[in-house]
This record gives structure tokens, sequence and C-alpha cells, in this order.
């Protein structure tokens, strides 16, 4: 069983209203040394295939990512 991770993120060109409300609110928390908020997702996929990672980059590419605005890293989780 291989566990399998997947980070997906809004492209750079692509406006990010919810990281913006997160960047707006940090200065009243204190936080004003940030200068940029992305949100983004993560999951983590548990599998049982021998071509575990292939596989888990086709599900995030068909059905956790939309191709048109994210991008998505995925990797093993040792």
């Amino acid at each position: 069983m291989a566990k399998v991770a997947v980070d997906v993120m809004l492209k750079p060109e692509i406006l990010d209203p919810q990281g913006q409300a997160i960047l707006r609110a940090l200065p009243g928390l204190g936080f004003d040394q940030v200068t940029a908020v992305r949100q983004g997702k993560h999951f983590e996929v548990d599998i049982d295939a021998a071509d575990a990672q292939a596989q888990v980059e086709k599900i995030a590419a068909t059905l956790l990512a939309n191709p048109v605005i994210e991008d998505f890293a995925v990797r093993l989780v040792e």
C-alpha cells in the first residue's frame, strides 16, 4: 500500500480571492511580514498499485485539479 500526496494550487496568473482575504487579515493578527498568500488543496491517497504515483497523477489530472486554472504536484509519502 502506498500513500501518495497531491498538492493543487491555482496557477500564478489566476486571481486568488481567498488568499487575498487571508493576506488582509494577517496584519490585524500581528503578522505584518507576510507579503503574499495563495491557498490550495492537499490530498492524501492510499492506493494499492505497483504504479501508485502514475495512477494518482491520472486521478489528479482527471478529478482533483482543474487543469485550466490549477497546477498540481504528486509525490510519494514515506
